[in-house]
């Protein structure tokens, strides 16, 4: 059983400062205007993240209400094994091993379609709305910017937007940078089902704990996103104070029925486009293993002196170990256990060259054969891959907005790199300030 927190230690404090800093500074260098970065809103975000990890780690009340919505998110998620039972009969039984295809994915049609439901009811839109008021009050951006951040916690990239739509052709870059950074740094609500399924795996306090910290990572990834996307692109105008009214754009369903319904054959569109992915990705990864490690790493001896520097956790030159060789001294700097760097790194690289799926895929085979030193390392695993910053990403993201603000086409295209990069820094960000937090 994973611990949920270690205990304080000076290191990973200094390390976890270290870490800011880098990220931070990262950012700074790849800034379009590095004089016009508001600082006062850098920190103000920065400070609302360290604060939200402290109530999640160590108030109990905090810890105690996210734990119960985490409860509830697994509750959820057993309710689709009716579902599959009735499909399936004893196929369903997770007695012969775990499916990723029979026991995860079914989850995202189920959630989508709760996720509609709870949409049509409005339920959604008031939570969104208080999380993005908060936004606005203590980081100075626009009604829209803080709307989209929000919505962000728990729709997709391609989904939050469509909250400001009426809003997007009249946004400056830096505000559309934005709201590109809060998608590509965060996951939608209904595939976080799925990475709970696939982490927690049929160990109810497992899920439990996964589940808190997905949502931790989810909120944390608000602010995150907004700290990122104006040090990376800052407002060079007066943000506008206008405030985006989602009841007022009306409700795209007739009733409930319809919602659910809609909500339902988005979610079979999903699953597949999610199955279709892994299916491809994976293999493209083993082919990529097969001409690494089965003939250069083979032929030239490589496999057996990276096997041994690496005290056989490397089984060879595989295309995970260029990924975490790559990003191990990022890794080191932001605070993860020196000994699990690499397969840290690993699975970030995984994420941002592949998907998020992937990379989730292989935390989850890398925890169930026992490579992790530190439970640390799969916490901050668990943050570092909780966004939707990757290449495919990118297409996604400049379809999208291209059909809601045709007149910014331009612009778009031209910060999909650059956003990328800043989801990406986002969730590496929220992860460093939990690593701080955790301690040992």
């Amino acid at each position: 059983m994973i611990e949920a927190q270690g205990e304080w230690g000076i290191m990973p404090l200094l390390r976890g400062m270290l870490g800011i800093a880098t990220v931070i500074g990262i950012a700074y260098a790849m800034s379009y205007d590095r004089k016009r970065i508001d600082w006062k809103l850098v920190g103000g975000g920065l400070f609302i993240q360290i604060v939200f990890a402290l109530a999640v780690l160590y108030v109990p009340f905090v810890s105690g209400l996210l734990e119960v919505c985490g409860k509830i998110f697994v509750k959820l998620m057993d309710f689709t094994e009716a579902g599959l039972s009735f499909l399936l009969g004893p196929y369903a039984s997770k007695a012969g091993g775990f499916s990723f295809l029979i026991h995860s994915l079914p989850i995202v049609i189920f959630f989508s379609a709760l996720v509609s439901m709870f949409y049509h009811w409005g339920i959604i839109q008031k939570v969104v709305g208080g999380i993005a008021w908060l936004l606005r009050k203590f980081m100075n951006i626009s009604g829209a910017e803080g709307l989209v951040a929000a919505g962000n916690i728990f729709m997709g990239m391609s989904e939050s937007p469509v909250l400001i739509k009426n809003y997007l052709p009249a946004m400056n870059r830096s505000e559309i940078f934005l709201v590109m950074v809060a998608g590509m740094g965060t996951i939608a609500g209904t595939v976080m089902g799925t990475y709970i399924g696939m982490l927690g795996g049929s160990d109810p306090a497992a899920k439990v704990l996964f589940a808190t910290h997905l949502l931790s990572a989810s909120v944390m990834a608000a602010p995150g996103s907004i700290v990122i996307a104006k040090i990376l692109c800052p407002q060079t105008e007066p943000a506008t104070d206008r405030i985006a009214s989602i009841e007022n754009q009306g409700r795209p369903n007739s009733n409930l029925l319809d919602a659910i319904s809609a909500g339902t054959t988005t979610g079979v569109k999903l699953m597949i486009n999610i199955a279709a992915m892994l299916l491809v990705f994976i293999a493209l990864v083993a082919f990529a293993n097969y001409i690494l490690n089965n003939l250069i790493g083979h032929y030239t001896g490589l496999n057996n002196w990276i096997a041994d520097i690496t005290n056989g956790k490397a089984q060879g030159l595989t295309f995970q170990f260029i990924l975490g060789l790559i990003v191990s001294p990022l890794m080191w700097l932001i605070g993860v256990p020196g000994q699990d760097i690499m397969l840290v790194g690993s699975l970030l690289g995984q994420k941002t060259i592949l998907n998020e799926f992937v990379a989730y895929f292989q935390l989850q085979q890398w925890i169930d054969a026992g490579l992790f030193l530190s439970d640390k390392s799969i916490i901050m695993s668990t943050y570092i891959l909780c966004g939707f910053a990757n290449i495919s990403s990118i297409g996604i993201l400049l379809g999208g907005l291209s059909v809601l603000a045709p007149n910014k086409r331009e612009i778009i295209s031209r910060i999909g790199i650059p956003t990328m990069i800043g989801g990406a820094l986002v969730s590496v960000l929220s992860a460093t300030i939990v690593g701080m937090i955790l301690g040992q």
